[in-house]
């Protein structure tokens, strides 16, 4: 198996033939999938997701690709092929748009619906192509044919794109359900049929290759949300995605048949449900949807709040009514169903909203005590069967953090694909397909890019670390006036803390340590008001340290009089 080194360059020029393949995100995390495909001078996207942020990342909204590496060849590119709908494959679709926005996007019914969407709130008119599973459009020297695939959310499409260098087949999300609630299966014929012409590289999803075994059908999921709504006395809140039509249709069936109601809440919520309605993806028995604002005038045993938040996000509806922040009260003897899986590095986030929601008396059902969701995600006996149908020359795992590239990387060498022609990269890797085998050639930035309001790029790790630093350790703030011809102390310092917990008053004991130090600097002719700040900065973090064990921000002001 080949694997990126840390000492990887920029990678030399695509040999004349070759197809080059570089993953700008989603190796080694879960989200911001986006993978760039170069032949003959022409670039191919296939997908353009964001990352949520994790608790050491405080303040940001989203985490976008680095587009740094084709942002001078923007006029190269034949188009974006969307996947499927979900957040990590369409969210920064926005982004890469504000520097092109004639960029073609190329998907299905429903992930067009839901990018158009969200593009006009950005106020971009895309200029998009809609496809099926079946078709195949000419994009560039980029020939695609998209396939069927399930997943959890309607209209999922893997893409062959085929290049005078050969077939490369990307499966974006899917899972192989026997049983799906559209009656849509992943299309297996197409594969076998691919399988036949050849695939010389398969890039496979990731994400459930720990998991033993097949992923259990959705069908099953409706029995226990059904038991869940035969038991409970007063209103039921259910939290999932905003773009997991299936488990809402199977929330919206439950309710109809238990004689409830049921609104959306949340921005996100009410926009997707609504396209997904019109759409004729979900069906909404007459009557049965109301406006939130009504439900004061009904009964709590005939309403059904359906609401985001699913994965703990602070600013989610759910998270607001664990917290008291929001103008649904819990009361005791609500029920909360929370319909969707955990994603890695939100486990605390979750956990914090089930406590909360448990303080206020509700009765919580979630995938650790009942089972009400299941992944989207091929689990490691479906990816067994699939490597065995399509029978890659070279194989490189997509879509999930390292353990699970890895684990996809044995399942492969299981079924006979070659370990020197299985690839694990990272983001920025680049892997060129030349003569039939894949290779890392080089590596490109591929970093994060984080959104804060309306920020783009702006923030960077080290502003991060200030703020992880300002949200542990607090601030240190210290004012000192200096003579500008003597350098000796002639105003404080003047000293103040936030968040530090350390009272201001307890600052006496080091002003002495700051006056001696700055003296002495004067003495050896050290007066430039940078130098005395971060002797200052020196002096104070040491006392702070040796008499606390603390490590917060110091914020030291020179004034020269």
């Amino acid at each position: 198996m080949s694997h990126p080194h840390p000492e990887l360059g920029p990678p030399p020029k695509l040999p004349k033939g070759g197809l080059r393949v570089t993953p700008l995100g989603g190796l080694g995390e879960i989200g911001r999938n986006m993978t760039v495909f170069e032949f003959d001078g022409r670039l191919l996207i296939v997908d353009c997701g964001v990352l949520f942020p994790e608790e050491e990342q405080p303040g940001i909204d989203l985490i976008l690709p680095d587009f740094s590496s084709i942002r001078d060849r923007l006029d190269q590119i034949e188009g974006i092929v969307l996947t499927h709908g979900h957040e990590d494959h369409i969210g920064a679709v926005p982004y890469l748009l504000r520097e092109k926005p004639d960029i073609p996007l190329i998907g299905s019914k429903l992930t067009l619906a839901l990018i158009e969407a969200k593009l006009q709130e950005h106020r971009i008119r895309p200029y998009t192509l809609e496809v099926r599973e079946g078709d195949r459009e000419q994009l560039g020297p980029f020939d695609c044919e998209f396939i069927a695939v399930n997943h959890s959310i309607p209209d999922a499409l893997a893409v062959a794109i085929r290049t005078p260098a050969g077939l490369v087949v990307a499966t974006g999300d899917f899972k192989m359900d026997q049983l799906p609630m559209d009656n849509r299966l992943t299309d297996l014929h197409a594969f076998a049929r691919l399988s036949e012409e050849g695939i010389d590289l398969l890039l496979s999803d990731s994400t459930n290759a720990e998991v033993p075994g097949f992923v259990p059908p959705e069908r099953d999921i409706s029995n226990v949300i059904r038991g869940v709504f035969a038991g409970a006395q007063k209103r039921i809140i259910v939290a999932s995605f905003a773009s997991h039509v299936h488990r809402i249709q199977q929330v919206l069936d439950a309710a109809h048949e238990y004689g409830r109601r049921v609104a959306f809440v949340g921005r996100s919520m009410v926009r997707n449900m609504g396209i997904a309605r019109d759409l004729g993806y979900l069906r909404v028995p007459a009557g049965l949807i109301v406006d939130v604002k009504t439900l004061d005038d009904l009964p709590d045993h005939e309403v059904v709040l359906v609401c985001t938040g699913s994965q703990g996000e602070p600013m989610a509806a759910l998270s607001r009514m664990a917290n008291r922040d929001h103008q649904i009260r819990i009361v005791p003897g609500d029920t909360v169903i929370l319909a969707s899986s955990l994603i890695p590095g939100n486990e605390n986030a979750v956990y914090r909203v089930i406590n909360g929601l448990t303080r206020w008396g509700a009765n919580v059902v979630h995938k650790g005590n009942a089972k009400v969701h299941v992944s989207g995600h091929a689990s490691a006996g479906e990816l067994l069967y699939f490597y065995n149908i399509c029978r890659p020359k070279n194989l490189m795992p997509v879509h999930g953090e390292w353990r699970h590239l890895r684990a996809n990387a044995e399942l492969g060498v299981m079924t006979g694909v070659p370990a020197d022609r299985i690839v694990i990269a990272e983001d920025g890797v680049v892997v060129d397909l030349v003569d039939g085998k894949a290779r890392i050639t080089g590596k490109v930035q591929a970093g994060y890019v984080y959104v804060d309001g309306l920020s783009v790029g702006d923030v960077t790790e080290a502003s991060l670390k200030d703020r992880r630093i300002l949200g542990d350790e607090g601030i240190i703030s210290v004012f000192v006036v200096v003579d500008s011809t003597t350098g000796k102390v002639v105003g404080g310092p003047n000293i103040n803390a936030r968040g530090s917990g350390i009272e201001d008053s307890a600052f006496v004991g080091v002003v002495p340590k700051i006056e001696e130090a700055i003296a002495k600097a004067a003495a050896d002719g050290v007066a430039e008001p940078h130098q005395l700040q971060q002797l200052i900065r020196r002096t104070l973090g040491k006392w702070v340290s040796d008499g606390y064990r603390r490590r917060p921000m110091i914020l030291p002001v020179v004034v020269e009089v």
